[in-house]
């Protein structure tokens, strides 16, 4: 007799599924970042998940994924406070490597730094929705156990980035500080949101740490 699939194990084959969409995609298309985060991304990372909420499980889908905007004001300032460390560490890297304080990395005209900032929400966004409020929910639902199903949905998180890691030219010393850093957002991310039950502290810290990554590193 056949063993019953469990919710879990039909989530992670639908994360599967979205991986290999997703590295087909970046593989194969060269478009630009703003396609990607806007329209690529929701469709390959968002749009299955709501399939499978509300067709599946035949539940409601934002409050499945536990996307909650009540106390914005007080999660705004704790993921503020949260990324003030992660600027910290990037100015004290670049210390270290240029031998002198670069405070902004990059300057930019309004314009073009409000298209990063929508980008870098809109990845968060698309990000959070598969790797916590869907994939991390489903394990810890299932375990109760908040270290393994944290560990596991951070491990998932890193790997949706690999594809993006073999089309770039990232390499080196900052290869291996690209995934440290990425395994402990992503760890940090997944207590706050078992702990919270709430995604809108992750995603604003998800978007915040990219950008101080843009501007300070």
């Amino acid at each position: 007799m056949r063993e019953k699939i469990t919710s879990s194990q039909k989530a992670l084959n639908l994360w599967a599924i979205i991986l290999i969409v997703w590295s087909v995609y970046r593989v194969a298309f060269k478009l630009p970042e703003w396609f990607d985060e806007f329209i690529a991304k929701p469709l390959v990372f968002i749009l299955p998940v709501y399939y499978f909420i509300t067709k599946i499980d035949k539940k409601k889908f934002l409050t499945e994924i536990c996307l909650k905007p009540n106390k914005f004001s007080r999660d705004l300032f704790l993921a503020l406070g949260t990324v003030v460390f992660f600027i910290a560490a990037a100015l004290l890297s670049n210390f270290i490597k240029y031998k002198k304080l670069i405070l902004i990395k990059q300057t930019t005209g309004l314009n073009e730094m409000l298209l990063v900032i929508l980008i870098v929400l809109a990845t968060a966004i698309s990000e959070e929705i598969l790797s916590r409020g869907f994939v991390l929910k489903k394990l810890y639902d299932e375990s109760k156990n908040i270290f393994t199903s944290s560990f596991f949905a951070s491990i998932l998180f890193f790997f949706l980035h690999v594809p993006i890691l073999f089309t770039s030219k990232i390499t080196g010393s900052l290869l291996l500080t690209y995934i440290i850093t990425d395994l402990l957002i992503s760890l940090i991310n997944s207590f706050i949101f078992i702990e919270r039950k709430s995604l809108v502290l992750p995603i604003l810290i998800h978007a915040l740490y990219n950008l101080s990554m843009i501007f300070f590193i």
